[in-house]
């Protein structure tokens, strides 16, 4: 499912915990740096609150990003990539990311090889982690 700001979000078969392993896991194959993971229902915790499973982790591969940057700099708040992997109130559990094509349009960078790369990718890493 895409929605028109942008955000692809698909369902997993797995749990979250195991989502975010998955996709942790197709990352290398598709020579994607894990930057930054980030845990905001720990989080939350820290703060005295509680949140569902919901987990952020940034990534990339930084020839495609700088390539895009090169391009148009401003295109950098965007990048890395990012994917959340998030619980619902129903238990659902969902990986959802920032389309490429959605952020080469919010830059105005065109239909760049690059772009089509990144697209190929997310489409690839989101199926192996959720299906």
């Amino acid at each position: 499912m895409s929605d028109d700001d942008g955000i692809v979000s698909l369902a997993s078969r797995y749990s979250a915990n195991e989502t975010m392993e998955r996709l942790i896991a197709a990352l290398p194959a598709r020579t994607m740096t894990v930057f930054a993971r980030v845990d905001h229902a720990a989080n939350a915790v820290s703060a005295g609150m509680s949140l569902r499973p919901t987990n952020l982790v940034i990534f990339g591969n930084p020839k495609g990003g700088t390539m895009l940057m090169q391009d148009r700099q401003r295109a950098g708040i965007d990048l890395p990539l990012k994917a959340l992997v998030w619980e619902d109130a129903d238990g659902k559990v969902w990986l959802s990311y920032n389309d490429p094509l959605w952020i080469a349009r919010r830059h105005d960078i065109g239909a760049a090889p690059a772009v089509q790369a990144m697209t190929a990718a997310m489409q690839a890493i989101a199926q192996a982690a959720t299906s």
